[in-house]
């Protein structure tokens, strides 16, 4: 990639947000997006890490339909226990999963598949980065919620940032 583009998708992302923004399209606007979308990443490349390293994207692509999936099933179950179950029924609470993934890419995927999954949350992420506080909706069984986070997405991850 040439020294005055190094992040070009960067560049495309903040042109059409230039777009957004103004609401306008014409040549000065593109003018002006286009800048603003080659100026910015030059400013910033310093501060930006090594970027991850993608080992398998038909294995990233795969684990986002199975996070995708998971989505639309956790909606469902959650909807079920809040419309059909009492408050005394559910079994919320806190527990740790201990990591095997250590590149800052990975555990913030795996965090952020966590949230986006209805019923859980990740809470915190331990100072050494070996362990996810998360927070369950329902969990009858912490070690098997535990094997199945880690099985599920864990597992995955790690072959997907190898």
């Amino acid at each position: 990639m040439p020294r005055w583009l190094p992040h070009p998708v960067q560049t495309l992302i903040l042109t059409g947000f230039w777009f957004f923004l103004v609401n306008d399209f014409s040549l000065g606007v593109l003018t002006l997006g286009l800048i603003l979308g080659i100026v910015v990443p030059l400013y910033t490349t310093r501060f930006w890490a090594r970027p991850p390293r993608l080992a398998s994207l038909p294995k990233a692509t795969a684990y986002f339909f199975l996070v995708l999936w998971d989505i639309v099933v956790a909606n469902v179950q959650v909807a079920y226990w809040l419309l059909f179950w009492r408050n005394d029924q559910l079994q919320p609470r806190f527990f740790t999963v201990p990591l095997d993934i250590r590149t800052p890419e990975a555990i913030a995927t795996l965090a952020g598949t966590i949230t986006m999954t209805p019923g859980t949350l990740s809470s915190d992420l331990s100072a050494d980065g070996r362990a996810l506080l998360i927070h369950g909706l329902h969990v009858p069984d912490v070690a098997d919620a535990v094997a199945t986070i880690k099985s599920r997405y864990e597992a995955r991850l790690l072959e997907i940032f190898a």
